[in-house]
C-alpha cells in the first residue's frame, strides 16, 4: 500500500548554475520537503547560495548528509563526471535520487547508476523538464489520441548559441567532464522529448563537427536523418553556434494536422485553416543566458518525484526511461564517426 504523504528531508549536492531552479522549486514545495543541507566544496558557491537563498543551510559536509538517516532524498547536481560513485553511495544509504541530465558521461556509466538504484530499492528521477511543459503535455495527448492521423515526417531543430567564454570554463564541452558537446549537454533535452512523444528512434545517419566558431573538445554542430518507430522519417539539426540563439523546435506533420512545438508554445494547424496556440513564449536557455527559463517545469518534475516516492512507483521521468536518449546520442556520434547509417541499440 502507498504510504501517506509526509514532509521529506533532502540534501542538494552541487551548487553550480543548475542549482537555482532546483532550490527555487524545493522552496515552492516547502510544505512537502525541507532542504536539510546544500552541499558544495566551494566556499565561493556556498556564499553565493547563502546570499541568494537565505535560510538554506549550506555546508561542505557531504559525509554527514549521507550518514544522516533523517535525510531521505538527494538531488545530485554535480558535473556528470562526479556522479557515479556519489549516487552509488547515496543509493546504498537508502536515499531516493533526482539527478541533473545527463545521468553520467557515458551510457555504460548511466546504466550502472540505474542498476545500482534499482538494486538499492530507491527511486531515480532525471531532470528532463521539457516533458512537463503545458505545450509538451498537450502535444503528447494529441499524439496519443491519434488526432493528427498518420504521421508524415518530423523535424527537430536546436538552434542554440554559447559564447566561447562558456567553453573556456574548465571542463566545458569535454568528454572527460561533460561527456561531449552539444548533443549530450544541450540537445539532449529536445531529443529526450522527441522520444517521449513519438517513441524510439530506430536508425540514424549523422554528421557531427566542431565549427570554426568555437574551440572545444566535443561537437558544437550535429545533423542527422532519423527513422522513428513505425517508419516515420525525420531530421535533426543541433548546434550551439547559431548566434544569437533561438527556441528549440519539433515539427510533426500529420495527415489531419501539423504541430510546431517551439520552446514553450505549441501551434496546431489544420487543413481547414483553423489554428490553435497553446502555452506561452518565454526563455528557453537557447542563448548566452543559458539559465533563462522559468523554474515551473523543474518544480513539476520534483513534485512528481515526491509523489513517486510516496506512492511506491517509478517517477514520470525515470532513470530507466532516460537511458533511451543516451543510446540515441551514442548512435548519432558513432554514425558520424563511421560515416554510415546505424541502428540505435536498446
Amino acid at each position: 500500500m502507498p504510504r501517506a504523504p509526509s514532509r521529506h528531508r533532502a540534501v542538494v549536492v552541487g551548487l553550480g548554475a543548475a542549482a537555482a531552479p532546483h532550490l527555487r522549486s524545493l522552496l515552492d514545495l516547502a510544505d512537502r520537503v525541507e532542504i536539510a543541507a546544500a552541499v558544495t566544496r566551494s566556499a565561493e558557491r556556498r556564499a553565493a547560495v547563502a546570499a541568494s537563498f537565505p535560510g538554506v543551510p549550506v555546508t561542505d559536509d557531504l559525509e554527514g548528509a549521507i550518514a544522516d538517516p533523517s535525510i531521505d532524498l538527494a538531488f545530485v547536481l554535480t558535473p556528470p563526471d562526479a556522479r557515479e560513485d556519489l549516487i552509488g553511495r547515496l543509493a546504498a544509504a537508502g536515499k531516493h535520487l533526482l539527478c541533473e541530465k545527463p545521468i553520467e558521461r557515458t551510457t555504460s556509466a548511466a546504466e550502472r547508476i540505474v542498476r545500482a538504484c534499482e538494486a538499492a530499492g530507491v527511486r531515480l528521477a532525471v531532470m528532463f523538464q521539457m516533458r512537463m511543459r503545458e505545450s509538451s503535455r498537450r502535444l503528447k495527448a494529441l499524439l496519443d489520441s491519434g488526432e493528427l492521423g498518420r504521421l508524415g515526417f518530423v523535424e527537430v531543430r536546436v538552434p542554440w548559441w554559447r559564447p566561447q567564454s562558456y567553453y573556456d570554463q574548465p571542463g566545458r564541452g569535454t568528454f572527460g567532464r561533460d561527456g561531449g558537446g552539444v548533443l549530450i549537454t544541450q540537445a539532449i533535452h529536445t531529443l529526450d522529448l522527441l522520444i517521449h512523444l513519438l517513441g524510439p528512434v530506430r536508425e540514424v545517419a549523422a554528421v557531427a563537427a566542431t565549427t570554426a566558431l568555437h574551440r572545444l573538445e566535443g561537437e558544437d554542430f550535429a545533423a542527422a536523418g532519423l527513422l522513428l518507430e513505425g517508419g516515420v522519417p525525420g531530421s535533426l539539426m543541433a548546434t550551439t553556434a547559431a548566434f544569437p540563439g533561438g527556441p528549440e523546435q519539433i515539427l510533426i506533420v500529420g495527415e489531419r494536422a501539423s504541430v510546431l512545438l517551439e520552446g514553450g508554445t505549441l501551434l496546431l494547424r489544420r487543413p481547414d485553416g483553423t489554428e490553435e496556440r497553446i502555452g506561452e513564449a518565454g526563455g528557453t536557455g537557447g542563448g548566452a543566458a543559458f539559465m533563462d527559463f522559468p523554474h515551473d517545469w523543474h518544480r513539476a518534475v520534483i513534485a512528481d518525484f515526491l509523489d513517486a516516492v510516496e506512492e511506491g512507483r517509478e517517477p514520470a521521468v525515470s532513470g530507466r526511461s532516460a537511458l533511451r536518449v543516451h543510446r540515441l546520442i551514442d548512435a548519432l556520434l558513432l554514425s558520424a564517426r563511421r560515416g554510415r547509417r546505424l541502428r540505435v541499440e536498446g
